[in-house]
């Protein structure tokens, strides 16, 4: 498993995350452990009461596990991984809570941790967890049997199309994935060799070079947004610089943003919003498929709890009816015969408690399959959206190249005013 880590605050924003049944097929809640409350709101809270009496502000640790895409983790496959993910960061016995999050076809779990020691009433020092963290991911891939990603099986290898959160957070208010955006701009570093073919280049799908608040080269597509181009590219700064030269000649963030506000016409607005409508449009099946398909796998979810619950009442009843009362109980107290019959009950307990576990593991794996065969659609219809984006995105470039173009023939060069700018 992948497992990404973090010290953290904001008990009430975590639990709502945790806990958002609007962006997540399935929420489930596999532990609270050592909390008074009996809910994730309530045990975050409790923590963050904890933590104000002492100096420490990040006073949760927040981790996420993350199997690989083609496995279906169980529940003890995320007790087992939080388990050893404790022991190597120094939080065993910390109260903690496990919530899994099944989405698009896929599950992965959040485990978070309270740092405040209830006996000393200091936070736990955290010390190199990135580092032991990346160690464990390994370990769990070698131990599971699966295949190495790239970034385990040689650290310093960063995948290019690897994205940061600010990154993806950027990508969503545009309604296009990251990893579009990167790979696009990788291709066009790849393929030129000069500032000129990078630039025209990148105004193939709206973007458009300017120089950076810090002298630094930015891209800015044609809703005004910036992007780090070093980033992007997957290269760093300097590299940036000996390809493309210096940015003294670039003109600025603001003058890119208001040439590009003046080009952009209503038809080419329209041409989007029409694009965006059909898409939205021809995903409404898949989502309502989806929507169903959430609803009737939650309702089997809740039978099967349901019915769990009721055996185990019964199975309960039926364990404690085999301890007798009165003098009878205490006869066998004396012989030992309640004792044989407590251990009895108890590793009858355990065996019942891995069955249902069990049980809702089929479940969810029956299901899961279900989810990732309606995945499949999603994605083929993700991918011809994409086409379509591109091909919008180019006959937008190409419109404003053309408005540019008509622009520099009607004005004539000023030698006065200074080099005239090309995008």
């Amino acid at each position: 498993m992948i497992l990404k880590g973090s010290q953290r605050a904001g008990a009430s924003a975590l639990a709502d995350h945790l806990m958002n049944d609007r962006d997540n097929d399935h929420v489930t809640v596999l532990e609270i452990r050592d909390f008074v409350a009996d809910n994730i709101h309530g045990a975050l809270l409790e923590a963050y009461a904890i933590s104000k009496a002492t100096q420490c502000t990040q006073f949760m640790f927040s981790l996420s596990l993350n199997p690989p895409q083609d496995h279906v983790a169980s529940e003890q496959d995320f007790l087992d991984a939080a388990d050893r993910a404790e022991e190597k960061l120094g939080l065993s016995g910390q109260p903690r809570a496990i919530i899994v999050h099944e989405k698009e076809g896929r599950r992965h779990a959040h485990v978070v941790w309270s740092r405040i020691n209830g006996d000393e009433m200091k936070a736990i020092n955290l010390p190199h967890f990135k580092t032991k963290l990346r160690d464990l991911s390994r370990d769990l891939y070698l131990d599971h049997g699966w295949v190495l990603p790239d970034g385990l099986a040689t650290y310093g290898n960063k995948n290019p199309l690897n994205f940061t959160l600010a990154e993806w957070q950027q990508a969503k208010r545009q309604g296009v994935d990251p990893r579009e955006i990167k790979q696009f701009f990788r291709e066009v570093w790849e393929r030129s060799d000069t500032l000129k073919s990078f630039s025209n280049g990148l105004a193939e799908r709206g973007y458009f070079i300017a120089k950076g608040d810090r002298r630094g080269f930015v891209a800015v597509d044609v809703n005004g947004e910036i992007y780090s181009l070093s980033r992007l590219v997957g290269e760093k700064a300097k590299a940036v610089k000996a390809k493309l030269g210096s940015t003294d000649d670039l003109p600025s963030v603001t003058d890119v943003r208001a040439d590009v506000r003046s080009k952009v016409t209503g038809q080419l607005k329209a041409f989007i919003e029409q694009t965006k409508a059909k898409h939205k449009k021809d995903a409404k099946p898949l989502m309502d498929q989806k929507t169903a398909m959430t609803s009737q796998h939650r309702l089997e979810r809740k039978r099967l709890k349901d019915g769990q619950e009721e055996r185990w009442q019964d199975e309960v009843k039926a364990r404690q009816e085999r301890l007798n009362k009165g003098l009878r109980g205490l006869f066998d107290k004396l012989t030992g015969k309640s004792s044989k019959m407590q251990k009895r009950n108890q590793a009858e307990a355990m065996r019942c408690t891995k069955r249902d576990q069990g049980q809702r593991d089929d479940l969810v794996l029956a299901q899961m399959r279900e989810r990732q065969t309606l995945q499949v659609q999603f994605k083929k219809l993700r991918d011809k959206q994409v086409q379509d984006r591109k091909i919008l995105a180019r006959s937008i470039g190409q419109t404003l190249r053309a408005h540019r173009n008509a622009e520099h023939q009607i004005v004539p060069r000023n030698r006065d005013r200074g080099p005239t700018f090309s995008i």
